[in-house]
Order: C-alpha cells, then sequence, then structure tokens
C-alpha cells in the first residue's frame, strides 16, 4: 500500500485548482482576439483552446524546474510541508479577485508572489534564490511585455507595408483565415509556459515530502497538469477577454494576427529559456503595440495604467495573502 500522506494529496489536489483556475483565468489571452474579431465563435475558440493548451504544457520543462528549485532554496525550506499549500493559497486568492473584476493580472506572478511570501514568511530573505529571481523571473517579467508590444509593432508595420495596396476586405478575408493559426500558436505557447508552473510546484511539493530524491517532473503531474489546465480553459474567462478583445483596442483580423503571432514568439522563446512570464501581459502588450501602428488615441492608455497598477501589486498581493496564509497553517498545525 502506497504510503502517501494526506497533506501532500491535498496540496496536489489545491495546486490542481490553481491550474484549473490559471487556465479559466488566462483563456483569454489565446482566444481574445479571435473571438473579439469575429473569426470563429467562442465556443469553437474555446475548445480550440482547451485542446492546445493541454498539447502545449506537454511540450517541456524549463518553466518547471524554475519554479521548483529557481525562486526557493530547497535547503532552507526543506522542513516545511506547508510552505507549498500557502503559496497556492495567495495564488488562488489573488486570481479569483482580480477574476472577479475582470482584470487580466498575471495568475504566473501570483503563483511567484505566494512563494515567494510563503518562503519569507517560513525562514526570511535567505530562503530565496535571489540570482535565479532576478535573471529568470524579474528581468523577463520587465522585458517580456516591453519586447511583446516592440515585436508586435515591428510585425504590424511589417504586415501594413506589404498589404498596402491591397483592398481592406481582401486584406480582412485572408487574415481571418490566417487569425485561426495564430490564435493556435498562441494557445499552445500558454500551455507550454503557464501549464509548467504548477508541475514545478508540485514537484516541489513531492520533494519537500521525500517523495523524489531531485526536483523533476513525473509523467502523471505533467497530465494532471494539463488536462487541469485544459478543463479550466473550457470553462473560460468571459469578463478578460471582454477586456482585451473589446475594451483596448477595435481589432480587425489582421490585428488579432499579429498581436496572438508576437506575443506567441516571445513567450515560446521564454519558455525555451526556462523564464515563468505573464502570457497575459505579454498578449496585453502586443495588442497595445498593434493599436499603437494605427495611432496613439486609437489606444485606451486607461486600461494600460490600470493594467499596470495590477501588474505591479500582484506579487506583494500574492505574497502577503500567502505568508498570512503560512502564518494561519503554522498555527493550525502547532494547535493539533
Amino acid at each position: 500500500m502506497l504510503d502517501i500522506p494526506v497533506l501532500l494529496i491535498f496540496i496536489v489536489f489545491v495546486a490542481l485548482i490553481f491550474d484549473f483556475t490559471n487556465g479559466a483565468h488566462d483563456c483569454a489571452n489565446a482566444i481574445a482576439t479571435v473571438v473579439s474579431t469575429k473569426v470563429i465563435s467562442p465556443r469553437i475558440a474555446v475548445f480550440m483552446a482547451a485542446v492546445l493548451n493541454l498539447v502545449g504544457a506537454l511540450l517541456g520543462t524549463e518553466v518547471a524546474s524554475t519554479l521548483g528549485k529557481g525562486i526557493v532554496n530547497t535547503d532552507v525550506v526543506m522542513g516545511s510541508q506547508i510552505l507549498v499549500l500557502a503559496a497556492l493559497i495567495g495564488a488562488i486568492a489573488w486570481n479569483l479577485l482580480t477574476w472577479y473584476y475582470g482584470l487580466p493580472s498575471s495568475s504566473s506572478h501570483a503563483l511567484i508572489g505566494g512563494l515567494i511570501g510563503a518562503a519569507v514568511t517560513h525562514a526570511g530573505f535567505s530562503s530565496l534564490n535571489s540570482a535565479s529571481i532576478v535573471h529568470k523571473i524579474l528581468l523577463p517579467m520587465v522585458f517580456s511585455p516591453l519586447a511583446g508590444f516592440a515585436v508586435s509593432y515591428l510585425v504590424m508595420i511589417g504586415l501594413m507595408l506589404i498589404f498596402s495596396r491591397v483592398n481592406r476586405r481582401t486584406v480582412n478575408k485572408n487574415f481571418k483565415k490566417l487569425q485561426i493559426v495564430s490564435a493556435a500558436f498562441m494557445a499552445t505557447s500558454h500551455g507550454f509556459n503557464d501549464a509548467q508552473k504548477t508541475m514545478g510546484v508540485i514537484a516541489l511539493a513531492l520533494f519537500l515530502f521525500h517523495k523524489i530524491d531531485v526536483i523533476y517532473v513525473p509523467l502523471w503531474v505533467k497530465l494532471s497538469c494539463a488536462l487541469a489546465m485544459a478543463l479550466g480553459t473550457a470553462l473560460g474567462g468571459w469578463k478578460i477577454i471582454k477586456t482585451m478583445g473589446h475594451r483596448i483596442f477595435k481589432l480587425e483580423p489582421i490585428h488579432g494576427f499579429a498581436a496572438e503571432t508576437s506575443a506567441a514568439m516571445v513567450i515560446t522563446g521564454a519558455s525555451l529559456f526556462g523564464a515563468p512570464v505573464s502570457t497575459t501581459h505579454t498578449i496585453t502588450a502586443c495588442i497595445f503595440g498593434v493599436g499603437s501602428t494605427k495611432r496613439l488615441s486609437a489606444v485606451r492608455w486607461e486600461i494600460a495604467a490600470n493594467l499596470a497598477v495590477a501588474w505591479v501589486i500582484t506579487i506583494p498581493a500574492a505574497g502577503t495573502i500567502a505568508g498570512l496564509s503560512y502564518l494561519l497553517l503554522e498555527f493550525l498545525q502547532s494547535a493539533r
């Protein structure tokens, strides 16, 4: 009979709930533009995103490795089996709060903030892998939206030059078909980056419970996380789709293609590097970049201000919730 602690089973279950909320919260990253341009129906778009999120989740483990051992020093936190649970509570709470208000904040940053907050509460700042956090978390966090904006701006300028003499209706008709391809690319890249984050957290939990000797991602963890994210994506995040697909900039199929393709390229590159970037912030920045090629006034920059606030406060907010959760769990554990 397998000797699996009940707490570990519960932590894995909560991690999969986070993965589910991640899919529901972030499915808009892949399908907001293709839905808003009316290329395909919301139902078909959600189904496509769910399937391709699942496929993307199985493509690698570089990001999972960063989440599992690149944020906290495993030697320092080895004695804390409630750390991962507190981190997940912080991330889920922030995800639900921003989902309720339809704000496309980052599930990735929420999870990272949760891990940092729980680890610091447990053992202070010495529990953090500072060099890895700077190089694989903070720098990509800043540069991925900037890269998304720049790449999408250049891609859109290039498309405008190439098709400057083609009838606008003809261009949009052709890009309706191409946008399905770009949305598929975006959905796959989303699964490639985001699902790995939960894989890394579960791998860390297995390590803390001495169920694996080194941090790696077992096949059952890959399959479970991929399925949970796909189910969450199928549920959808319609409030966030409205924000990204309609409120930032009125998209046409060529704009959607440029934004999705640019975002997918940036996210895939980050995934190969092992950087858990925010797919939400990257695609949002790409939409702003595409919109800016038309004219600056075409973009609703007040939305950008709101998104920037969420961008800045997500890690400390999720970290604070996780830290308080850790203290509560520690009290409950000592009171037993």
